[in-house]
């Protein structure tokens, strides 16, 4: 009865997206579990050789940092672990056949369509503010006459040192930072570019006097970096004496290039309610915020008032062919700390989520809020977005369409404060610190990121999952960095099945099949992998904007024109991916 009825759901949608018109008061959730994403429900058993597994699943669902306290993510490696009515893959795009629709779309056709900005107009006014200000009735979902969430301010100005700068010239506080682009998905060669830019309060740009001061904003953005990346960073050389801080644990107040990563907790003065003694601090305005209790400071942890905005973008290339982002924005995704959550209150929070799971494994979860103020992760952040509308202008998206954002941000391992970028960026770059936007310099020659073992983060994705993206559908990084006759050496896998037979402890041998020399390329340049060919960035191009035409991002926004056949349709409840020997 239950199938019946997500049957029938289904197809009363689709009727509605007949019409390629969303309507963004209707709050009707279709799929009530749209914060699982559809990377989920692929398949690990390899299709060429049910020995072979490949496993996505460790880059977002891994061995969580404090205070992340999500301490039972790595387990959701090994089984499909899913409330009831998830059990039918609900992200049904994945299953379509685009290849008609893409091939009435001419290649001049997509590129003039990604070359028009839908963010700015021609007199450098922001589009989609000034909708915002003017709040038609169909976006104003409270029926209040106004819009109660973020208005886009951000001019994608940027100056030498990544600040986003206003027409006149001032700062809007947005800076840009470069960083490793997350595994798989998020690689541009699945589909997408895109950037991150952070913010913090007013008090964080101001001198201890109340006065606008870009040093003091800069310095503050290195300590917020130190903290959350719970690390030591360089930075460029900062007069100590300035803001009476030692900011790199010497002893002495002089001049510094590096914020030391050192914390003890503070004490508690319960006589005047406040924390003293602090390891770290802010400078500045902040700086006596902090010290009268006014701001919260944490490693690990962003400051209240902390907003990111993430821009996603089509593929545009180059006048010499390369891959660049295109003015064109498919998304706009933003978010902001609306309130503290400390660390008990934090583990709190994730020992409740499992004993959620534990005792109502069907239960759906709940997210608060609405399309304007966005969804709350229940960890004092508030996400929400924008996304194409059926002309290729951006609208807010509909209730649903933000729960698809909010899962990934919510209780996996791999986030810090429920973020994914800002503890990836670059350090040590010669270019700016790492302080730069994706227009000013790309990430042609940046090596891969080496890890504790030795090992590099994208050669390891490749050797774990036995591809380059999770559903195993890119063709062009199969060719390039696998052998093409590896299902042919019928001698290596008969010696890795006798030996598994004799020894079941001993886990796969994953990585023999991989190209050595494309790898040492990949370890010089990360563009060797994770940017696509002309050809492909153009077939992507369409398929996507297939999916806006449709208006059908409730039902996937994933990139593809032959059906994808390395996910499951269906999969029973507890389902064992059988990765733990991998895991193990």
């Amino acid at each position: 009865m239950k199938r019946l009825i997500l049957l029938i759901t289904a197809l009363l949608s689709a009727v509605m997206l007949q019409a390629n018109k969303v309507d963004l008061k209707d709050s009707f959730i279709h799929n009530s579990t749209a914060y699982i994403s559809s990377q989920c429900y692929t398949k690990t058993n390899h299709e060429k050789d049910e020995n072979i597994l490949s496993n996505p699943c460790y880059s977002c669902h891994s061995k969580n940092k404090e205070p992340n306290f999500a301490s039972y993510d790595s387990d959701l490696q090994e089984a499909y672990d899913f409330p009831e009515v998830a059990l039918n893959n609900p992200w049904i795009n994945l299953f379509k056949d685009r290849t008609k629709e893409v091939s009435n779309i001419s290649d001049n056709e997509i590129i003039k369509y990604i070359r028009e900005d839908n963010y700015k107009n021609k007199n450098n006014q922001l589009i989609l503010s000034q909708k915002l200000k003017n709040i038609s009735k169909e976006w104003d979902a409270n029926n209040n006459g106004k819009w109660d969430g973020y208005i886009p301010d951000c001019f994608y100005n940027f100056d030498k040192e990544g600040f986003d700068r206003k027409p006149n010239g001032e700062i809007t506080g947005w800076r840009a930072f470069a960083y490793y682009p997350f595994l798989g998905t998020f690689w541009p060669t699945n589909g997408s570019t895109d950037d991150v830019l952070i913010r913090l309060p007013e008090i964080f740009w101001k001198d201890k006097n109340g006065n606008f001061d870009l040093e003091v904003y800069k310095i503050n953005l290195s300590i917020v970096e130190s903290l959350l990346k719970q690390k030591t960073i360089s930075t460029e050389k900062i007069d100590e004496r300035k803001y009476a801080i030692d900011l790199n644990k010497d002893g002495k107040i002089d001049i510094t290039n590096t914020i030391v990563y050192k914390w003890t907790i503070p004490d508690y003065d319960i006589s005047s309610n406040t924390l003293r003694n602090f390891s770290m601090s802010y400078v500045g305005l902040a700086k006596n915020a902090l010290l009268k209790n006014k701001l919260h400071m944490a490693p690990g942890l962003y400051p209240t008032g902390t907003e990111f905005l993430h821009s996603v973008r089509y593929l545009d290339i180059n006048k010499d062919s390369s891959i660049i982002m295109s003015s064109r924005m498919k998304e706009l995704r933003y978010t902001k700390k609306k309130y503290w959550a400390s660390y008990s209150e934090l583990q709190q929070i994730g020992n409740e989520e499992i004993k959620d799971k534990n005792d109502f494994p069907d239960r759906v979860e709940q997210y608060t809020g609405n399309i304007e103020i966005g969804l709350n992760n229940k960890r004092g952040w508030y996400y929400q977005g924008f996304i194409e509308d059926e002309k290729g202008d951006l609208r807010p998206q509909n209730q649903e369409e933000t729960l698809f954002c909010i899962g990934c941000h919510s209780n996996t391992g791999a986030i810090a404060d429920s973020t994914f970028v800002f503890q990836r960026k670059f350090e040590n770059d010669p270019y700016a610190n790492g302080w730069y936007h994706w227009s000013q310099k790309g990430l042609k020659n940046v090596p891969d990121k080496k890890l504790a073992n030795g090992e590099t983060e994208y050669a390891r994705y490749l050797r774990l999952n036995n591809a380059g993206d999770e559903f195993r559908a890119n063709k062009e990084v199969m060719n390039k960095f696998f052998h093409k006759d590896w299902e042919n050496k019928k001698g290596k896998i008969e010696k890795d099945l006798i030996s598994r037979l004799e020894n079941p402890n001993i886990v796969p041998n994953q990585d023999w099949k991989l190209k050595k020399e494309a790898i040492n390329k990949l370890k010089k340049d990360i563009t060797y992998l994770i940017i696509p060919s002309k050809k492909r960035a153009l077939e992507l191009n369409k398929a996507y904007k297939v999916i806006v035409d449709e208006q059908s991002f409730i039902y996937g926004r994933d990139a593809h024109i032959k059906p994808v056949t390395n996910v499951h349709k269906e999969i029973t409840q507890g389902q064992s991916t059988n990765l733990q020997k991998v895991i193990n």
